[in-house]
Order: structure tokens, then sequence, then C-alpha cells
């Protein structure tokens, strides 16, 4: 396959690029910055402009375009520059699809589309949006991919949870704390914290690229949710080290405002319904297996 990839720069970006060509596909990248090399295409969202010659021969463009949510401390700047990060590419990049009749895009959303008011409730792909600023988001993102629908193109709609990697992420965060014993829960530590790990991210949405019955969203989790509590218990025993500390709500609030109200002490109990009843087989289908293999301790697997 020739896979075109927006967002090919990020953490899942670069391990997606690796892995197809490693398989044998042909990767095109878009870039904002000067090309540097025959497989760079240029393209400029905000000018709506996109090199045609990327999308020549094509048979699927995947789109991870989006701001990290932490990068800092939300506000009205920063809010607006999350949608406008991940809505304006993809309606850019959904119009250039139709209009080349490129057969399949790939686009990413988040597993907060659910919200974080659902407490103990599992939420599938059959479940409804949720409310917030974070599911207001998801579901505008994934609105901006119906010019690509509307054109009879395979869209697929990748709700990703959490992708534990020491690269970056949440466990590039929170791996240095834990690995001096100074991790612990966040809050009452009963919210879910949505969870999938690299190869299983990496590998979902190859499998969705390559089985044509997968269209419309699927939720990128793994298959075993867990809570707080236990998702900090399972990375301290994948560091052989304590997890004795509490992180108050207010102290979060303090210090990173609503932020960890919609993304800390919040989290849907979703499940992978779509990939498995596809016949997706998860690498690492528990939290103990994925962050074994994240911190490279896979005989820590539980």
């Amino acid at each position: 396959m020739k896979v075109v990839i927006a967002g090919s720069s990020g953490l899942i970006g670069t391990a997606l690029v690796a892995a197809l060509r490693r398989d044998g596909h042909e990767v095109a990248r878009l870039v904002r910055r000067k090309t540097a090399g025959p497989d760079e295409f240029a393209w400029n969202p905000a000018r709506a402009h996109l090199d045609e010659r990327a999308l020549r021969g094509a048979d699927a463009v995947v789109n991870l375009c989006g701001a990290g949510v932490g990068r800092r401390r939300w506000n009205g700047s920063f809010k607006q520059e999350l949608r406008d990060s991940r809505i304006t590419p993809t309606d850019v990049l959904a119009g250039a699809v139709a209009d080349a009749g490129v057969p399949v895009l790939l686009n990413a959303s988040g597993v907060h589309y659910y919200g974080g008011a659902t407490g103990d409730r599992v939420v599938d792909e059959s479940s409804p949006a949720g409310s917030g600023f974070l599911a207001a988001l998801c579901r505008d993102w994934e609105k901006a991919t119906e010019p690509a629908t509307a054109a009879g193109v395979r869209t697929v709609l990748l709700r990703s949870a959490v992708v534990l990697s020491r690269a970056g992420g949440l466990l590039g965060m929170l791996h240095p704390l834990y690995a001096v014993g100074l991790g612990g829960r966040l809050g009452n530590g009963r919210q879910y914290t949505p969870w999938i790990s690299m190869a299983d991210e990496i590998g979902a949405i190859v499998f969705a690229l390559t089985h044509d019955t997968m269209s419309g969203p699927i939720n990128v989790v793994g298959p075993a949710p867990v809570t707080n509590a236990e998702f900090s218990r399972a990375l301290g025993r994948a560091l052989h080290r304590p997890t004795p500390l509490v992180v108050p709500a207010f102290a979060l609030h303090a210090l990173v405002g609503e932020m960890a109200r919609e993304a800390i002490l919040h989290g849907p109990r979703a499940i992978p319904t779509a990939l498995e009843e596809a016949g997706y087989q998860f690498h690492h289908p528990t939290i103990g297996a994925a962050l074994a293999a994240a911190v490279g301790r896979p005989g820590d697997v539980r």
C-alpha cells in the first residue's frame, strides 16, 4: 500500500511510519516545514494548501494531527489551539481525500469522546458522546471527516486511549517519578484511566488499514479497563517501586486547572468492542503486560 501520513513526527506517527515501512508499505509524509526528501510533501492546513502529488496513487491517508492536551495549562487561547490543530487539518484532508478518490481515511480521535462522567458504566462505540470540552472537541473533530464519508471513502475514527510509551505521553512524565518511589494515585483513584500499549496502538491502526470491514468509530483501548489506583499499583510493580503517595484532587486542580477535571480525575470505562468483534488480537491484553513492555521489564507481566 501507499499510505500518506499527517502528523508523522509525533510519538504515534514515528512508530507507525517505522512499522509500515518494516512491513513493506510505501509511506509519504505530509510536513509543514521545508521538505527534506522524496517521501515528504508540503502542506499548510491553515491555508488549505496540500501538494496534490502526495495523494497520487495513495491507498490510504492517516491523520494523526493534534497538539498535546497536556502540553500546558488550559486557557481560552490554548483550548482554541487544541481545536484548530485537529479540526482544520481534518477538514482539509477529508476534502482532499474525497477530491483525489483515495479509498481510505483513518482519522485520530480520543476516547474522551464519551466524556469523563461515565463512572463504572462501560462504554463502547455504540455509546453516545459525553459532555465537557474534550468530548465536544472529539465530536467536532470526527464531524470534520464528513466530506470523505459523503464521498464514499471508508472512514475510520480512532478513539485512542493514553498510549503507554517511555518515549513520551503520560508514561514519559510519570516514569521518572515512579522510578524514585514518588508514585501514587490521583484523587480518590476510582476514576478509570483508559490505556493502550504502543504495540497495540500501532497494531490496531494497521489492522484498520488492512481490513475493509472496519469503518466508523473504533475504541483503540486495552481490553481490560483499570481505575487510576489500579494503574498506579501496576506501574509500581513494573518498576519494583512502592506507590505510597496520594495527590489530592484540590492539588491537581491548583496545578493544572480545568484539565484535572476533564482528563485526570475523570475517565471513561471504555472497551474495544469493534476491534475484538473484527478479530484483532491484542499483544498486551492487561495493564501489567502493557506497562512491563513499556518500561522494558517483560518478565514482570501480571
